[in-house]
């Protein structure tokens, strides 16, 4: 949650794009594959690309974006989208999200979570020269024939309201959006698709001479962090919606494209030059858009902090924090305040009634105090399907006109699980807020008599180091380490 996004409620809002290269735009007639981008692609664009910024914590500066601008330029030019590295923007977006994606128009992007997963600058190129082949082929301007749709959900009442309407495609979508707050969702291409953009990535690889088997360890690497994710946080489904899990069958696809790498030229990994440039990237949460910790979310520059419930986990995104667990979902965003407290819970039941096409939720509003804070909160009742849920929006008033505010959903009776978390909202101290620091990325030399084990012990966690170092490292579950050789580990910044 990003202290430049103060937002109030809003409906989901229709963009023609999406993730993994899904530049869906307009109809009519497309290019065929490979054809250099038309000036109609480009403005469209331009006029998207704001908005992913804005979506996915703005692109960094400095040396780090520097560097994926010039391999990222280097990837799409193979595509034949243009002749000019200088006609493709790539930009490295401040998100803890892993993922990775392309626009029509020649636009480029990679989040600095994914980056810190990749091994060398081949596997960079990979991901990026699979997303480019979406455009190039124009996967989803076709996609969009066929009547599918992206959509971005703006709100948690935007998530809500599949439940609320009982509808199986939005209902589906609330574990998946939950987990990835308001990110861009995409639907998955089709299998032929996946493999056309495999084979082009794969070709752009080869072509750039880079070792083609990349884009089968990078998918690799990404399964196992999806699997790690689910396991850490107590889920049976490592489903994540990231770039691997996306897209159909990632460990096929680990298999396919290395058998697609066989035979091929090119073996350019570029490792020791990749993990230079990726020193001290910021791992996991900016403290400025808050930070997860275990089961605690704090925001030390908009100075509060709360507590999610036994068994529930946290995923921070740029507008909002979501809470995620078998017994319900639930969103903390912040607004600016507009009216009484009161009357600010009854607008977001109004919201949610109206998304909920007529189904009328009817909560009674009551006033409290929570850690010192004014705060309004109201339950109300929906049917979803055969059954009943209910929704609760808690909000408080934290001063400066800005209202923070929960929306929950659970099964009918079921509202009091998310109560300690309402009570646990909190303001923060300046010194409580001086002493959250990013972790970042160490780039350190294996000395003679270290192992898998010591090295671990200075990741920057509590829990999981061990299987943490080894994800990060791609190393198997019993290989071990070669003095010389450079590994990541995971930091506390200053």
């Amino acid at each position: 949650m990003s202290r430049r996004k103060i937002l109030a409620f809003a409906s989901p809002v229709a963009l023609a794009f999406g993730l993994a290269g899904c530049a869906a735009v307009g109809g009519g007639n497309i290019p065929s594959p490979n054809t250099p981008i038309t000036q109609n692609e480009a403005q469209q664009g331009r006029e998207y690309h704001s908005q992913i910024l804005q979506e996915f914590g703005g692109a960094m500066q400095g040396n780090t974006a520097t560097y994926v601008r010039g391999v990222g330029q280097k990837i799409a030019v193979q595509s034949g989208l243009a002749n000019s590295e200088g006609a493709f923007t790539v930009s490295l977006l401040n998100s803890s999200v892993n993922n990775a994606f392309a626009t029509t128009g020649g636009y480029v992007y990679t989040t600095r979570q994914l980056v810190t997963l990749m091994d060398n600058e081949a596997e960079l190129a990979a991901v990026l020269g699979h997303e480019v082949g979406h455009v190039a082929a124009r996967h989803a301007q076709r996609r969009q024939q066929t009547q599918q749709q992206n959509t971005l959900l703006g709100a948690a009442g935007a998530i809500l309201s599949g439940i609320l309407l009982g509808d199986s495609q939005l209902g589906s979508t609330l574990g998946r959006a939950a987990l990835q707050g308001s990110q861009l969702l995409t639907l998955s291409f089709s299998r032929s698709q996946e493999e056309e953009a495999d084979v082009l990535g794969v070709n752009y690889l080869e072509s750039a001479g880079y070792d083609p088997r990349a884009m089968s360890t990078v998918l690799a690497s990404l399964a196992q962090q999806s699997s790690l994710d689910a396991q850490l946080q107590g889920r049976d489904n490592a489903s994540l919606p990231e770039w691997a899990s996306t897209h159909p069958d990632p460990a096929g696809r680990v298999r396919d494209t290395a058998a697609l790498a066989q035979g091929r030229t090119g073996n350019v990994l570029n490792r020791e030059v990749f993990l230079r440039n990726i020193d001290g990237l910021t791992y996991g949460d900016d403290p400025e858009q808050g930070v997860v910790e275990g089961r605690q979310f704090i925001h030390p520059d908009l100075r509060f902090a709360f507590t999610a419930p036994q068994g529930f986990y946290l995923v921070n995104g740029t507008q909002q924090v979501t809470i995620n667990g078998q017994s319900g979902q639930a969103e903390l965003r912040v607004a600016q305040s507009s009216g009484s407290l009161s009357q600010f819970v009854s607008s977001a039941f109004q919201s949610l009634s109206g998304q909920g096409q007529g189904q009328a939720i009817r909560p009674q509003i009551q006033t409290t105090t929570v850690n010192g804070l004014p705060a309004a909160y109201g339950i109300g009742r929906a049917t979803s399907g055969n059954s009943q849920v209910d929704v609760v929006v808690f909000a408080y008033d934290m001063g400066g006109n800005q209202t923070y505010y929960y929306q929950a959903i659970t099964p009918a009776g079921r509202s009091g699980v998310f109560t300690p978390m309402f009570e646990s909202f909190r303001r923060i101290s300046a010194s409580e807020a001086a002493q959250v620091v990013p972790r970042v990325i160490d780039i350190v030399t294996v000395q003679p008599g270290d192992t898998v084990a010591s090295l671990s012990r200075r990741m920057a966690y509590d829990n999981g180091q061990e299987a943490r170092f080894r994800v990060l490292n791609s190393l198997g579950s019993n290989e071990g380490l070669r003095a010389g050789e450079q590994v990541k580990l995971v930091v506390r910044g200053r």
